[in-house]
Parts: C-alpha cells; sequence; structure tokens
C-alpha cells in the first residue's frame, strides 16, 4: 500500500509505502479510485487555524497525531471486508462518508456524528484518502454511488456534503424565492452553484475575485458573477438580487467576507458560514435584534445527508464539477497548486 503522509506540519508530504492492511472485525477495505484535495488539507498541512488577533487553534491541540495520510474526499471499490462486516459487498463502488464521531455518545445517537467532541474523521484524525487504499471501521460509512464516475462522487464527501447541509439551513421559501449570494467560486463554492440550481433556487449570486473562477461559476448555473475587487461589490450584489439580499453563503470565510455578508443583508436576512480561511469580526451587537439577521456556522453535514446527496447526484441533478485529475503522486503539487489559488474545481488524486 503507497499512501503520501504528513510526517511533521509544515513540510512536504512524504511517500510511504507498507503492506496493505487486512480488515479485522467491522472494517472494510476500500481500493481508491479518486481522492480530492481540499483547502482544509492546507490548514491541516500547515498545523493550525488563524483564529484572528494573532491567535491559533493548532491541530495537535485538536487532537491531530502525524505521520497522518490526509484526504477525507474518497471514492473507490471494496475489495475486502472484516469478519463481522456483514453489509459490505466485494465490488461495490462507494464513497466514504469521512466525518466520524465517537458513536457511543448522545450526539452520534441522533445521527449527527460531525458534531461528536470526539470526532475522529477520517484524513483528519485517522488515515485517508491520499493513497491506493482506505480503511473504513463499519460498512455503514460507505455510500453506493452506482455509475457515477469516482471523480464526481469523491467531492460529495466534503465540498457537496458541506454546501447542502448549508443550504439547508437557509429558510425554504427564501431558497426557492430568492438569489442566494455566494462568496468564493473554488470547490465549496461551485458546488454552492450547482446545488442551487438543483434545488430550485432561481440562481447564485456569486463575488470571486478570480475571473477564472467566475466563468466557472456562470457555467455551472450562477445567475451572476461579480469582482469582490469591485468599490461597489454590496451595491452590485444587491441590485442583482432584486434590491435585497436574504441569504448569504461564505465559502471563504476572512474577516472581509464576512463583514461585507453580514452587512449586505436585508432585515430578517441570513448568514451562512462554512469557509476557514481565518480571522475575526466585530459585530455589533444590537444590529442583530434590531435587523433580525441571523449568522450561522456549519460543518460538514451527517450521513443521512451525505446519502440524499447521492441520491440527488444519481438522479442526474448535479452539474458535474470541473475535476483536475491527477496521479497518486502528485499530491504535494496539487497541494501547493492549490494554495496558490491555481486551482478551478477539485483536483482529483488517482492512484495508479
Amino acid at each position: 500500500m503507497i499512501s503520501y503522509d504528513l510526517t511533521a506540519f509544515g513540510a512536504p508530504l512524504a511517500r510511504n509505502e507498507q503492506p496493505t492492511p487486512t480488515p479485522m472485525g467491522s472494517e472494510v477495505l476500500v481500493r481508491v479510485m479518486a481522492a480530492g484535495v481540499c483547502h482544509s488539507d492546507i490548514h491541516i498541512r500547515h498545523g493550525y487555524y488563524d483564529m484572528g488577533n494573532g491567535k491559533r487553534l493548532n491541530m495537535g491541540d485538536r487532537g491531530a497525531v502525524l505521520p497522518l495520510t490526509m484526504g477525507h474526499e474518497t471514492a473507490g471499490e471494496i475489495v475486502a471486508a472484516g469478519p463481522d462486516a456483514k453489509d459490505a459487498k466485494i465490488g461495490q463502488r462507494v464513497v466514504v462518508y469521512p466525518w466520524l464521531g465517537c458513536g457511543q455518545c448522545k450526539v452520534c445517537a441522533r445521527g449527527q456524528e460531525n458534531l461528536c467532541m470526539k470526532g475522529r474523521s477520517l484524513g483528519v484524525f485517522a488515515p485517508g484518502g491520499y493513497a491506493d487504499h482506505i480503511v473504513v471501521p463499519h460498512a455503514r460509512y460507505l455510500v453506493d454511488i452506482g455509475d457515477m464516475a469516482p471523480e464526481q462522487a469523491a467531492p460529495c464527501a466534503c465540498s457537496g456534503l458541506t454546501m447542502y447541509s448549508a443550504i439547508g439551513k437557509i429558510d425554504p421559501a427564501v431558497l426557492k424565492d430568492e438569489h442566494v449570494v455566494v462568496f468564493g467560486a473554488g470547490g465549496l463554492g461551485l458546488m454552492a452553484v450547482g446545488l442551487l440550481k438543483a434545488l430550485g433556487n432561481p440562481g447564485a449570486i456569486v463575488i470571486e475575485p478570480d475571473a477564472a473562477k467566475r466563468t466557472a461559476a456562470l457555467k455551472a448555473g450562477a445567475a451572476h458573477a461579480i469582482d469582490s475587487a469591485a468599490p461597489d461589490v454590496a451595491e452590485q450584489a444587491k441590485a442583482a438580487a432584486g434590491g435585497a439580499v436574504w441569504a448569504a453563503l461564505d465559502c471563504v470565510g476572512t474577516e472581509q467576507t464576512v463583514g461585507t455578508g453580514i452587512a449586505m443583508l436585508t432585515k430578517g436576512g441570513q448568514f451562512v458560514q462554512v469557509g476557514l480561511f481565518g480571522g475575526k469580526v466585530e459585530i455589533s451587537t444590537p444590529s442583530m435584534p434590531m435587523r433580525a439577521v441571523s449568522y450561522e456556522g456549519s460543518y460538514v453535514g451527517n450521513l443521512g445527508q451525505l446519502r440524499a446527496l447521492i441520491d440527488l447526484a444519481k438522479a442526474g441533478k448535479l452539474v458535474p464539477l470541473p475535476i483536475d485529475a491527477r496521479p497518486l503522486d502528485q499530491a504535494e503539487a496539487a497541494l501547493q497548486d492549490l494554495e496558490a489559488g491555481k486551482v478551478v474545481g477539485r483536483v482529483m488524486l488517482k492512484p495508479n
């Protein structure tokens, strides 16, 4: 088994070769066919999140232990199963749900493993998909993808699931009637554009500095694409929305995007943040109830939501994400290109 592992925070990935694991108990062994490179992997590689005002949340404090095989967007084929993995079907093509909880607490029992305080997410706290095989603790975390291309199914595990969950927090009447502003047109933003279209929204209004990504957003179904560097970006967004912005999704998460997004909301508007770029914002406390606006964070999604999303994709209702397919041994270069802003859509690592 070949993997590309993080052996020191801030260091390049290192190639590692070891015996292919034999699944034990309820474990399932999946041959990786596609593994997505996500912006969260950049934070993990650096070893921290920028919490603003010079403060950092270190990955070690979160429970990450090195060496670590990153990669939490994984699709592949079941090739082996432990003796207790009764539901595993050899040869089945699946996407891996990576946001595992402890499986014992009340939060997990409610089906919200992604919010478990003792999370053990694959690719974050346990070996992930930057490899030619991945061990999954139980078959329930595997979702059948049918005839979907693995490189289109894999992003559903993070960027797709994250945006599906975040969009679900918007008032259904608003989602049906109003344009939604989307900050960023990277992997998350393009997923948001396609999902909004699939869910019957009038069309996203994308705010993005990169011209190529704005073009990709329009091709994915965005109603408008606005340069975030424009001095009147908020006014343009309001005009495109018909005079009032009722909902905004922040796929970036900087001080600028959060501040701009909350400020442009109309009375009763909703702002949902999923981006983790970093920083800190100040909010006038009286303005929140006086304007009746909401500011909510959304963290990936649960297993039931992933199943619903895959059903939507299998039905052909999602616009295919632009894919840059690369061999597994280009994992390090892919991370560097993503951090430099050179990627449109999603890089997919494909083992030989």
